[in-house]
């Protein structure tokens, strides 16, 4: 019987609703995988497989199997997290395009319901990453999704009401707060190594992708069902999408019941050993201080804030400038409204792919990369953004705006994944930190342009709102630039942490680290032993008086050698001045005359 390792390290108590006993059973046993393969078909042959009894199916898995035609199952979590994604940002940017039907709302009102999801958004960012560890996060995910399409539903009835407005998407934003979190948590028992960017991109793409689709089908219902439609559209969805989600997705790969056994001991294989003895971040051991003082960190915090500022005022507001400073068809609108997030979309993941090539081929280093990708990616969006301020034409505006967003699509590249580089084991709780400020950004974008458009919603005004997003974004790449870091922070590599702790006075009274050996020296036997606690010291040289004129001195004897005995090592661990255990010597040199040396020596 082969042996059963590789799951226990991924054991976590933690199961889907298939039954109480089998799934401490369905975590445990390993396989050989082939060196320098990436896929499952690295597995080894059938014949070296152990024997895997699946976990058993559910009633509703007899007559539909848990499963996508021509999908792995790993793929299968990629794409509806992606869809998740998509419901997600489709339910926000549908509120941009429906409000342009309602001409009778002031500012003050239209920005508080504007900033109204970015509020909760932001109380739960913090709290998710350490929600997502303490629960499944498949269904911390779903269920998120789930509810807020249930809170859409509500939107519609109550829209003019703009108290029980603003109360819902409050909640709306509570429960997207732990969206992200939870997605790192799926992935982390979902994604190999080798194949962690593929996975991770196409599912974060559907942020993008979601904005792109949500202009042109929410501009169509608008106007073919009703100014309401929207909301009904995606509450359906968002509840269809949610049953999906529970029928296909699973916590782990060993509680799927019918997975592929050469997937799951590839997946299992690849992650057991990056999972082992894998400590999950809390409130207690989480260094939070560090954070505030990290330089790292805040280059990932700003270039988060000024990210956020563009991509929520186009999220916000870009189908209202479109249509107030050039007077565009809201179906028209909505159309090429969709072109740059479309871009967006496709270049997020590619470049991902093109960041790692250059790290792998070692044409530049991870810090220089990072710097690169959201440097540049900030710079052309900001040289775009004032391109577009200054047109004149609704074609010269699509195509600036076009193009600067498909070039922010590199940044993400740079910030978005920075987390990983400088502290893995806390990147999710610093993910969930940094969306945190820059949510900050999408709660306060919406009154600063109110306040700049103060009722004249002209392109005069409008370009005074784009020229300050191109500053902002400027002011990122210098911050970005000077302070980020792709290199292991010391407070955040294990390694370090645990030379720290070997001893715990280390601050009071620095010692030096214990050497290989253990403790145990190497020493020469002479007539005499000595198991003494220190080394006797040698004593000091007699002094040489100088010869007088013109006698040559008398030559020094040579140094007596040793006995001729073997090289054999100590077992007394307290003749070294390494010794890890004592922190001063424990017995000094005698020096007194009364009970050592010889007879003659003593006092009496």
């Amino acid at each position: 019987m082969p042996d059963f390792g590789a799951f226990g390290r991924l054991g976590g108590g933690k199961s889907d609703d298939m039954g109480g006993g089998w799934n401490v059973q369905h975590q445990q046993f390993g396989t050989p995988i082939k060196k320098g393969s990436e896929g499952a078909e690295a597995v080894s042959s059938p014949e070296s497989m152990p024997d895997y009894d699946p976990p058993p199916l559910r009633p509703i898995d007899h007559y539909l199997r848990p499963e996508c035609p021509c999908l792995s199952k790993r793929a299968t979590v990629a794409l509806f997290s992606c869809l998740g994604f998509i419901i997600m940002f489709g339910m926000r940017t549908s509120m941009g395009v429906v409000k342009l039907q309602f001409e009778n709302q002031t500012n003050e009102t239209s920005a508080a319901v504007d900033s109204a999801i970015f509020w909760g958004y932001f109380i739960t960012q913090i709290p998710g990453g350490l929600i997502a560890a303490a629960y499944p996060a498949n269904k911390l995910f779903g269920l998120a999704i789930g509810t807020s399409s249930f809170l859409n539903l509500f939107v519609a009835p109550f829209y003019k009401d703009r108290q029980i407005l603003i109360i819902i998407k409050v909640m709306q934003g509570l429960v997207e707060g732990v969206t992200y979190p939870a997605c790192h948590g799926i992935m982390r028992y979902w994604a190999p190594p080798l194949e962690r960017s593929k996975l991770a991109t196409l599912a974060f793409s559907g942020c993008y992708a979601g904005v792109m689709f949500s202009m042109p089908i929410s501009s169509e219902l608008v106007k073919r069902l009703g100014p309401m439609s929207p909301f009904y559209f995606y509450g359906v969805v968002g509840l269809m999408w949610y049953l999906a989600w529970l029928w296909l997705v699973f916590e782990k790969p060993a509680y799927h019941p019918v997975i592929d056994r050469s997937e799951l001991y590839y997946i299992e294989n690849s992650l057991g050993h990056a999972t082992e003895n894998y400590v999950s971040p809390n409130l207690a051991n989480t260094p939070w201080k560090t954070f505030f003082t990290s330089m790292p960190c805040y280059a990932i915090f700003v270039a988060n804030f000024c990210r956020s500022w563009n991509f929520y005022l186009l999220v916000l507001f870009q189908a209202t400038y479109f249509k107030n400073a050039y007077h565009v068809d809201i179906e028209e609108n909505g159309f090429l409204g969709a072109l740059p997030h479309f871009l967006m979309t496709i270049i997020v993941p590619s470049g991902g792919i093109l960041a790692d090539r250059l790290r792998k081929k070692g044409l530049l280093n991870t810090t220089q990369v990072r710097k690169l990708f959201n440097c540049g990616g900030f710079g052309m969006e900001a040289t775009f953004f004032l391109i577009m301020a200054f047109s004149d034409t609704y074609v010269e505006g699509m195509a600036a705006l076009t193009i600067g967003v498909a070039f922010s699509g590199f940044a993400i590249s740079g910030f978005n994944v920075n987390h990983l580089d400088i502290a893995p084991r806390y990147a999710s709780i610093l993910m969930g930190v940094s969306n945190g400020i820059g949510t900050i950004a999408g709660c306060i974008c919406p009154y600063v342009v109110h306040l700049i458009t103060n009722e004249d919603e002209s392109r005069k005004q409008w370009r005074y709102v784009f020229i300050l997003s191109a500053l902002i974004h400027y002011a990122g790449i210098i911050f970005y630039g000077f302070f980020a870091s792709g290199e292991l922070q010391d407070w955040a590599d294990p390694r370090a942490a645990e030379d720290k702790q070997w001893n715990q006075l280390n601050e009071a009274m620095p010692v030096k680290a214990p050497n290989q050996n253990n403790g145990l020296l190497e020493r020469q036997l002479s007539g005499k032993l000595n198991y003494g606690s220190v080394d006797t010291p040698a004593p000091p040289p007699k002094p040489q008086l100088p010869a007088a004129p013109g006698r040559v001195p008398p030559e020094a004897p040579p140094p007596a050698q040793p006995p001729s005995v073997p090289f054999v090592p100590s077992g007394n661990p307290f003749l070294s001045g390494n010794n890890p255990f004592r922190q001063e010597q424990v017995q000094p040199q005698a020096q007194d005359t009364y009970m050592h040396g010889t007879v003659y020596d003593r006092t009496y």
